[in-house]
């Protein structure tokens, strides 16, 4: 696969950006640094194959075998022990990055039943991105009948942008269906 966001960014993206913010140098137009997904698996703890199908998911969805995090301490009113897995996280970055942005973008988005477009209020101030999905199902690589439950995800999209309005018109530029 080509990696035609990537180049779309460098031929029409990046001069847009620096003509609208009127920047003084090249570098200071804002860039993608890396997309991390993440999922908790809060049941994980009674149930080890919940994990397992859980990493064939995410690695299915990301092309990436995912990091398996666990607990620091241990919680006795949520029935966890120390060094227990509560979750599974990727951290995309080059070529990675892009490709999951674009089937993001032009697959799985719109897959969403009833959707109008994500919200444009998920920034953090900083100019990286969050959007949480309800349901792995969106993605075409999972297959409905494979599944034993839906389970969602969280995706962080980090930028060098310095403030949300510099992050949101590089997301739109690469064609980020906002409301």
């Amino acid at each position: 696969m080509n990696n035609s966001l990537q180049i779309l960014y460098e031929e029409k993206i990046s001069p847009k950006l620096f003509q609208d913010f009127k920047y003084q140098n090249i570098h200071e137009i804002p860039k993608l640094t890396k997309i991390i997904i993440s999922r908790g698996i809060g049941e994980a703890a009674q149930n080890n194959k919940v994990i397992d199908k859980s990493i064939e998911e995410i690695r299915l969805i990301t092309g990436q075998k995912p990091l398996i995090t666990r607990t620091k301490k241990s919680i006795a009113g949520f029935k966890i022990r120390e060094n227990m897995p509560i979750g599974l996280k990727v951290t995309l970055r080059k070529q990675k990055m892009y490709d999951f942005l674009n089937k993001l973008i032009n697959l799985s988005l719109p897959r969403i039943r009833d959707f109008r477009g994500i919200s444009s209020k998920q920034f953090d101030g900083k100019g990286n991105y969050n959007l949480g999905l309800k349901e792995q199902i969106i993605f075409p690589e999972i297959n409905y009948d494979q599944i034993d439950k839906i389970r969602g995800m969280n995706i962080s999209i980090v930028t060098t942008a310095k403030n949300d309005t510099e992050s949101l018109a590089l997301l739109q530029e690469f064609g980020m269906p906002f409301k």
